[in-house]
């Protein structure tokens, strides 16, 4: 079995650590947001008492009609905040560890980052169990993991459009 050395090993990840140190920044701040979402702060009941007003103001809109869309705007917060984390994790991914060609998505990149939201959204999950405001629903876990797959996909086809211009598009 070849071992590999120090050098060999550090060669597999980008030497542009500004361009690395960028992408990983932008994970990490959006992994705050998420954390700051899953405390008491930001629990059904707080996001309510801010909500309802505007709606009840803009639309008129009775409390039994809020408690509905109420329901909606919350799963959709989880939908576009699990595919921006999904988005990041990719560009973060792929910043750190490149392809010998000029490939813009890799098999790689984007299963590292699906399984990242899967892994965030499970343990905000079970931080939110531990919440008395808050409960933590396995449901919510498959719903932010599948957010990540539709953005991976939706980040496959854009760049796919990109790369028709590029003969070096998809590395497995």
């Amino acid at each position: 079995m070849a071992v590999q050395s120090d050098e060999s090993r550090l060669s597999l990840l980008n030497s542009n650590r500004h361009e690395v140190l960028k992408a990983w920044i932008a994970a990490i701040l959006w992994l705050i947001v998420i954390a700051i979402e899953s405390t008491t702060y930001l629990s059904a009941h707080n996001t309510s008492r801010i909500l309802y007003p505007i709606l009840h103001f803009l639309f008129g809109m009775d409390w039994i009609r809020f408690e509905y869309w109420h329901f909606y705007i919350r799963k959709t917060g989880h939908v576009i905040g699990y595919a921006t984390l999904s988005f990041l994790l990719f560009r973060a991914w792929r910043a750190t560890l490149p392809v010998m060609s000029n490939a813009r998505w890799t098999l790689r990149w984007t299963t590292i980052a699906i399984l990242g939201t899967a892994l965030v959204a499970s343990l905000d999950e079970w931080h939110q169990s531990f919440i008395p405001s808050r409960t933590g629903a396995v449901s919510d876990v498959v719903l932010d993991t599948c957010a990540g797959i539709a953005a991976q996909i939706l980040v496959f086809l854009w760049l796919k459009k990109l790369g028709r211009r590029s003969a070096s598009f998809v590395r497995y």
